[in-house]
């Protein structure tokens, strides 16, 4: 990067080098050019893509493959190789996808509008667009209240600063770059986390064995293991990250919040507190190490019966929260660190999925519960499982920290170059 024998000059924009301009957006590109109803395609055999199919983080688009007797009343525009996606709607209003890979015969449903470069290189068209320095912009643009929505023609009012052709090139290729690195950092992720379940669909049933262990599992009821500790209905309007003195662990926090299968109290940071002093809560209600917490209710069936277990707890005051069963091993036929993986294991989900009653939103009741069977290796199988699922994790955990590091740093690159605080060497 050089920035020694940059000038800049005031523009509506705030400063940028003296070699950018500020110009337009329809002056360096289409919007929605190209409709459908301008094609006669023979039994309109297209790839289809929804809303629903884009996220702005992933940079490959994945599509349908449909076939529509007549044209599909939801389609709307022709997308091409190099062309930008944009969401006019919720739930990913402002959302930009960049189309990196070959298409043919591609089409976008509403809520979309199909950016071409046309005066302007593509990528770099598409960076600026996802970069935070537009939003200012496009919140002006937002038309109505509950449901906020953007016209695509409105998008023509958009000011861009545009720097000459050879950087805007290496601007996008630099940027490009820690796209692929961060898309290949998430596939790997993704890789890793398969494995991670194939390891306990096979570890979790026997399946598969650990080298130096043999034998039959025994079978257990829960009831007959665990007892249950009482949880407080606290609201999310009673709880704090700054300040209480007693953790409270709400039911949305497991279903959102916590990446793992363990709430660590060593490590996990922003655990909620009850904030309201009053609250009488009984010691004989406080968590101990390895104490397993479910979450009783949930919005979508795959979330039903979530469970984490909590560990380094130390001198911490914990309890569990609203909408929360909590369950302690009295019997000792469980090893701690085991307990989260068995309670997480897709045997256990879907014999609570089978059973969770409701329909906007499902439930797990303590009667459930009681009734659960499983099988259970002696404890040092289980504690030599454990190690290798939470190596697994350790793992994963390694790589979206890395992840995160990488949007970080390209972050950063965006706020000076696309922005002109720092220039790049562009060799003519």
């Amino acid at each position: 990067m050089n920035n020694n024998n940059s000038t800049y000059k005031d523009s509506p924009l705030g400063k940028i080098p003296d070699d950018w301009e500020v110009k337009h957006f329809e002056d360096v590109a289409d919007i929605d050019n190209e409709s459908l109803n301008s094609l006669t395609a023979k039994d309109y055999e297209f790839d289809y893509i929804s809303l629903s199919d884009v996220d702005s983080d992933v940079f490959k688009i994945e599509t349908t493959k449909q076939v529509f007797a007549t044209a599909p009343s939801r389609a709307r525009r022709i997308a091409h190789k190099g062309d930008v996606l944009m969401s006019t709607v919720r739930p990913n209003l402002q959302g930009f996808s960049f189309i990196r890979d070959d298409v043919k015969d591609l089409i976008v449903s509403t809520g979309f509008a199909v950016i071409t470069a046309k005066k302007c290189n593509n990528e770099f068209l598409f960076q600026y667009l996802f970069s935070t320095g537009i939003s200012k912009q496009f919140y002006q643009l937002l038309v109505g209240s509950n449901y906020p929505a953007i016209n695509s023609s409105d998008v023509k009012k958009l000011k861009l600063p545009i720097p000459p052709l050879p950087e805007q090139k290496a601007i996008a290729h630099l940027l490009g770059l820690m796209d692929s690195a961060i898309y290949t950092n998430n596939q790997l992720i993704a890789k890793k986390e398969l494995q991670k379940k194939w390891l306990m669909q096979n570890l979790l049933t026997g399946k598969k064995r650990l080298k130096e262990f043999g034998g039959e599992w025994k079978e257990y009821i829960l009831k007959n293991c665990f007892h249950f500790i009482k949880s407080y209905s606290i609201s999310r309007d009673g709880l704090s990250r700054e300040q209480g003195k007693h953790y409270c662990i709400h039911y949305g926090d497991i279903h959102a919040y916590y990446e793992t299968d363990f709430i660590d109290f060593k490590t996990q940071s922003g655990i909620p507190r009850i904030n309201d002093n009053k609250v009488n809560v009984n010691t004989g209600d406080y968590l101990h190490d390895g104490d397993i917490i479910i979450a009783d209710a949930s919005e979508d069936y795959e979330g039903v019966g979530e469970a984490v277990e909590v560990i380094n707890i130390q001198d911490k005051t914990v309890v569990g929260g609203l909408h929360t069963i909590v369950l302690r091993d009295f019997s000792g036929v469980t090893s701690s660190l085991f307990r989260a993986y068995l309670f997480n294991s897709e045997r256990v989900r879907n014999e609570l999925r089978k059973k969770a009653t409701g329909t906007s939103v499902y439930s797990v009741t303590k009667t459930t519960l009681e009734s659960l069977v499983f099988k259970l290796p002696p404890l040092n199988e289980q504690r030599s499982i454990a190690m290798t699922l939470q190596a697994a994790d350790n793992e994963i955990l390694l790589l979206k920290a890395k992840t995160e590091k990488l949007r970080e740093q390209k972050k950063g690159l965006m706020q000076v170059l696309l922005t002109g605080k720092k220039r790049l060497k562009v060799i003519l």
